[in-house]
């Protein structure tokens, strides 16, 4: 079998390999401190911060730190779903499967205005939050892609060949 051969048939999928990269360990410590960070927060700060707000900025304290939290779970859901995969839990394919029943669209933040009316460290948590969404989406659709079709790559020089030879045979 000629080199080229034998390396088409290793092509190996990056989405196949993502889950076993440090850049995905990295991902994932950083999905994790969030919700940790945050849960600290709303419970302590936030919940003093909460109650020293105008009635109206509180009922948008509320609103918004229930989407934030949502939106933090359904990315730890995603993040664990990876990591089994990582760790042999489970396959690509199951995890394909699975990860239907994360919504990586959940919960988007209210409109600007309405946030800036909030304390600054919750304000912080939303984008940074917002920030490790839009990530995870874009691996999300990188990695479950449908695997591109292999086309066989035959030798460029056949077509040319075939016509010269064409040329002399008449």
């Amino acid at each position: 079998m000629s080199d080229r051969s034998q390396a088409e048939g290793a092509l190996v999928q990056l989405s196949e390999r993502f889950t076993n990269s440090a850049a995905f360990s990295v991902l994932f410590r950083e999905g994790m401190d969030l919700v940790e960070e945050t849960a600290s927060y709303l419970d302590g700060a936030g919940r003093t911060e909460a109650k020293a707000l105008d009635r109206a900025v509180s009922l948008t304290y509320a609103t918004e730190s229930m989407r934030l939290t949502t939106r933090l779970m359904q990315l730890a859901s995603w993040l664990l779903l990876h990591r089994a995969v990582k760790e042999g839990e489970m396959t690509l394919v199951q995890a394909n499967r699975e990860k239907t029943k994360v919504k990586l669209t959940a919960a988007d933040p209210g409109p600007d205005d309405t946030i800036e009316k909030l304390p600054e460290q919750l304000q912080a948590l939303i984008a940074r939050s917002m920030s490790l969404q839009t990530r995870v989406r874009r691996l999300d659709t990188s990695i479950h892609a449908p695997a591109p079709e292999r086309v066989p790559i035959g030798n460029p020089l056949v077509p040319q060949l075939n016509a010269l030879k064409a040329a002399f045979e008449r």
